[in-house]
Formats: structure tokens, C-alpha cells, sequence
């Protein structure tokens, strides 16, 4: 992984979160991308909006390679529109990275990524009360889905500590990092558009 001072000298067009369940990508996105004044995609979210069910829903109709197979699908979209799309933030799904194939497209398609990255602890308890979570049935198997994951997590451009404060403190973070220190200024200027923030690609 890069540390967190590499030079970042064009800045990108989209910025993929990625991370385990629980690890707020969703919450951080959005507020991330209201600040920057960028626009917000919910991987998840796009799918649910797609197919008209919850992701707990296809889990149980469909089965996981299905939905894994509709996820990739998506992703692929969204980096093919990317060069020609508005700035957007996006949160992939705690397993996206992990299905075979779409880390490799992500960095061949030059994608910049920051891995959310909480203690397995954390974790467990923002989950342990969330029943719509299709993967996580107990402690035993989220810890070793957790470490079997961590793998491709640590192939992300940047990493940034989310165990620890409010989600605006993540964003603080997250703006630090010389990816957005090119675009302070404008961010100042941008602040004054309203960002979208959708669940629609």
C-alpha cells in the first residue's frame, strides 16, 4: 500500500471506499462527498435500486454468486463512465474487492481507493444489532471473513483509521491526504453547488 504521502499530481475523478462491513463507508461517503461538493454512489445501493431488492433479499432469492455476478457487472459500468462522468465518491460493498477479478480492475483502470480500515472489534459491535447484514450469522465466521479480506484491503491506494472518532473526524482525515490538497481551493468555491448525492450511476 502507498503511504499516505504519496504524490497524487492530477487529481482524480472518482474515489472508491472500500472496507469491511460496518466500517462506515456509506456514512463517511456521503459526507465526504457533500464536502468536496462531489457527487455520492452507493454500490449496494445501485443494486438494490436496479433489481427492486434488498440485498438481503437477492442473497436469499438469488444466492451470493448471483448478486456477486450483478455487483461486478456495475462496478465495471461505473469505471467505464468515469473519465466522462462528474467527480463522484463511491462506496463499494465490504466484498466487492474481495470477488475475483474486480481488484485487478479497479487498479488497472488507475482507480484511487482508501481502505476504511477498524479494528475487528469495532466492527463486530456496530454490526452485531444490524439484521440486514446477509454475511454476518456469527462472531466466529465474521472474524475469519474479516482476516480473509484484510488481504485485499491492504492493496488499496490509501489507508485511513475509522475505528476511532465521529465520521466527520474520518473525513478530516480522508481531506488530508494529498489526493484533495490540490483541490482546496476549489473545494472552497465548489462548496457553494449543491452535490448530489444518488444511488443511481
Amino acid at each position: 500500500m502507498n503511504a499516505a504521502t504519496s504524490s497524487a499530481p492530477v487529481p482524480p475523478r472518482a474515489i472508491f471506499l472500500i472496507g469491511f462491513m460496518g466500517s462506515g463507508k456509506t456514512t463517511v461517503g456521503k459526507l465526504l462527498a457533500e464536502r468536496v461538493a462531489w457527487n455520492f454512489v452507493d454500490l449496494d445501493g445501485v443494486i438494490e435500486q436496479e433489481e427492486g431488492l434488498s440485498v438481503a433479499e437477492i442473497f436469499a432469492r438469488a444466492g451470493e454468486p448471483a448478486f456477486r455476478r450483478r455487483e461486478q457487472e456495475l462496478l465495471w459500468r461505473i469505471l467505464e463512465e468515469t473519465p466522462r462522468a462528474d467527480n463522484r465518491i463511491i462506496a463499494l460493498g465490504g466484498g466487492t474487492v474481495a470477488q475475483l477479478g474486480n481488484l485487478e480492475m479497479l487498479q488497472r483502470s488507475g482507480a484511487v481507493s482508501i481502505w476504511l480500515d477498524c479494528p475487528v472489534e469495532e466492527l463486530l459491535m456496530r454490526c452485531a444489532l444490524v439484521l440486514s447484514r446477509p454475511l454476518f450469522r456469527d462472531e466466529a465466521s465474521f472474524q475469519r471473513l474479516h482476516e480473509e479480506r484484510l488481504p485485499y484491503y491492504r492493496q488499496a491506494t490509501y489507508r485511513i483509521e475509522a475505528g476511532r472518532g465521529a465520521p466527520i473526524e474520518v473525513v478530516r482525515r480522508i481531506l488530508s491526504l494529498p489526493i484533495f490538497q490540490n483541490q482546496s481551493g476549489r473545494r472552497e468555491d465548489d462548496t457553494q453547488r449543491p452535490p448530489s448525492s444518488t444511488t443511481a450511476v
